[in-house]
């Protein structure tokens, strides 16, 4: 088999992004609520960040942008008009905030896109893709359709299995790879994929945070184990901590990151650590790969970082990679992860002393993290061969050219400033779709039997 590659699908940050904070649990998202936010300077951070990692020989690619106003969820809702300006109108006057939900550019934060498992680890050999359901939070759980149609254009043909989102509802609440992480020895061997849950939706005796919902359910990651036909006994289920959902940790990625044979996470993450980590070294059975030495843990204790520090850093909403030619993984976090003493401290201590992660790269990812989104939220992993990169129909990886018609792509579309007084401007909804129309060509997306991945065009 060719070179097989963890490929990271960043989420270009849309045009309408705002600061809606109709998040609940996400902390930053509730604190930054109503402030002015920057489209443009949010897509060229975002971009900054993915040129930079692909300058250091990684594999990088871009997820498009929904397209907002969703006027098919308004019109879903009982909204009509006689033409699309009219219909956002009514809506803006009956129901403003049904309206931020419509305008939200959460779809940004790609690792709750889906969840991906990759060849090596499924009984038929194919990569599985189920995008997820979001169903906790209507802004985004409008988001299924159009990223399945957008997973369908990119990965193309026989290798690839497309599941429709799960059922909506409590029981099988999904967010996507925010709370998946796959192990493994090399990224084509077969791995351990860990599913990591808030609240068990049929077990009323298992312990439930209090003050903010659990947004993964036991049950939905279980669904998601059988449709990718995973081995039982390369999968591994894990419990969310509650004290850590009630400390605004929404998702298992704000307080955990993993990659190869790497756990790096907080005291306070799960609910039963020593059982976890015995399930994983049990699962991932290193006696069985020339050379692994097992599952290496990184617990970081509360007491030398507090776990109001790491929510408040985003120090474990970073990404772990693994660049060629260097023996330890590289951690990506923002740069938020400089301003808290206690944070930084533990960041310089591991790259001078700790051999699994010696080398820290910062990113000015402001816009994002007003939000409520770290460098973890706005990736997708999934893992592809050199094959299945070449054969791809899409023109998502990013190289010199793509990123600089990108750059120039936000910079003649996107506004500087974005308030909610301005979601009221029907001139906005014009220049999105104008724009995305354009991105559509410009990514080669549209294939014949996926249509136009937008509503607008459909």
């Amino acid at each position: 088999m060719s070179q097989v590659w963890e490929v990271n699908f960043d989420g270009l940050v849309g045009p309408t992004h705002n600061y809606g904070g109709l998040a609940r649990g996400n902390l930053a998202s509730g604190a930054n609520a109503g402030q002015l936010a920057s489209p443009r300077q949010a897509a060229l951070q975002g971009l900054a960040k993915m040129k930079a990692l692909a300058d250091l020989g990684l594999k990088q690619a871009v997820l498009p942008p929904h397209d907002r106003p969703h006027l098919a969820s308004l019109r879903r809702l009982g909204f009509t008009g006689r033409s699309d300006a009219e219909l956002l109108a009514k809506a803006i006057a009956q129901a403003p905030e049904l309206v931020q939900g419509v305008y939200s550019a959460s779809n940004m934060w790609v690792a709750n896109a889906a969840t991906v498992s990759p060849f090596a680890d499924t009984i038929d050999n194919k990569t599985h893709f189920t995008a997820a359901n979001l169903s906790s939070m209507f802004h985004r759980s409008i988001e299924a359709p159009t990223t399945e149609r957008i997973l369908r254009s990119i990965f193309v043909g026989d290798d690839y299995v497309h599941h429709p989102a799960l059922p909506a509802g409590a029981f099988f609440a999904d967010e996507g790879a925010a709370n998946h992480t796959r192990f493994c020895h090399s990224y084509g061997q077969p791995g351990v994929e860990l599913f990591v849950y808030g609240a068990s939706a049929f077990n009323k005796l298992a312990p439930k945070p209090e003050r903010f919902p659990a947004r993964q359910t036991l049950e939905a990651s279980q669904a998601i184990a059988r449709h990718h036909r995973l081995a039982p006994e390369r999968t591994v289920f894990a419990q969310q901590h509650p004290a850590a959902i009630d400390a605004g940790v929404f998702h298992n990625d704000v307080i955990a990151v993993g990659d190869s044979n790497l756990l790096f996470y907080h005291q306070l993450a799960f609910l039963e650590s020593e059982s976890l980590r015995s399930q994983l070294n049990d699962a991932y059975r290193a006696e069985e790969i020339p050379g692994s030495a097992g599952i290496e843990f990184i617990e970081v204790p509360a007491l030398e970082v507090p776990i109001e520090d790491a929510v408040n850093s985003y120090l474990f909403n970073s990404q772990l990679l693994r660049r060629p030619g260097r023996k330890g993984a590289t951690i990506v976090v923002p740069m938020e992860c400089m301003h808290l003493r206690t944070v930084h401290g533990y960041l310089e201590w591991l790259q001078a002393d700790h051999p699994a992660i010696d080398e820290v790269l910062y990113f000015d990812l402001k816009q994002s993290m007003r939000n409520g989104g770290g460098p973890a939220c706005l990736r997708l992993r999934v893992v592809m061969s050199e094959a299945q990169i070449n054969q791809c129909p899409a023109r998502v990886f990013l190289d010199d050219a793509l990123y600089g018609e990108l750059v120039d792509w936000v910079n003649r579309h996107y506004r500087d400033e974005l308030g909610a007084a301005d979601l009221a401007d029907p001139a906005l909804m014009v220049e999105v779709q104008v724009a995305l129309s354009e991105l559509v060509q410009l990514l080669q997306l549209q294939t014949q039997e996926v249509g136009p991945i937008y509503d607008f065009q459909r």
